[in-house]
């Protein structure tokens, strides 16, 4: 089996594929690769989306690199191979996003993203560090994973479901905070799994074994 993180400049990868590769080792989840190569994609058994910073310039990297979108799109929307999508990797996977400027998303799960509102304006945005999440409905991914377990955050802005059958968690911070959502073979965390311990590592191996 084949898990390939899809490398586009948008964010230091190391931490993550040191995380896959453990878990890889630890559920005999085949090889773990970092890659900018559409035609590993193509060959893919598990796909991994990260996404450091500003959503524009992710959305905008992401379609600088030759052929990447129309693998991605053959593969998880044709060929219904596991999809991951970590912080703005998630976030990408809506039909809009709104930072700075409205900028086209992936449409994979409607939705858009949106400035964090917390309803007591002590709290500071970005939400960043640990928080609890909530499991709002069951996944395979999710399998052992309960709610008032922690994860860890960094971010200003989130994904609004178009569809609340698309929401599995979130977070209270004054208000609710999207966590994770999902359709189909397709899974987002906004979250940091590779930097949320035990809750983390759970996440990715059961995304490693998971059979949709």
């Amino acid at each position: 089996m084949l898990t390939v993180l899809v490398d586009y400049d948008s964010g230091n990868l190391h931490s993550a594929e040191k995380a896959f590769q453990r878990m890889a080792n630890e559920v005999g989840g085949g090889t773990v690769r970092v890659t900018t190569c559409p035609d590993d994609v193509a060959r893919a058994d598990r796909i991994v989306l990260p996404g450091d910073g500003a959503f524009p310039a992710c959305r905008r990297a992401l379609d600088a690199v030759d052929d990447m979108r129309a693998a991605l799109d053959d593969a998880v929307l044709h060929r219904a191979v596991p999809f991951m999508g970590i912080c703005v990797g998630m976030q990408m996977l809506a039909t809009v996003g709104r930072e700075y400027e409205q900028v086209a998303g992936l449409d994979w799960i409607g939705g858009s993203v949106e400035r964090i509102a917390p309803a007591d304006p002590g709290l500071k945005v970005p939400h960043m560090g640990w928080n609890d999440l909530v499991i709002d409905r069951t996944h395979p991914v999710l399998d052992g994973v309960k709610s008032g377990d922690h994860a860890y955050f960094v971010h200003s802005y989130q994904m609004h479901v178009a569809d609340p059958a698309h929401l599995l968690a979130h977070v209270d911070y004054a208000g609710p905070v999207t966590a994770i959502v999902a359709r189909d073979t397709i899974i987002g965390t906004q979250f940091h799994p590779e930097k949320s311990q035990a809750t983390g590592l759970r996440i990715i191996a059961n995304f490693l074994r998971w059979r949709p």
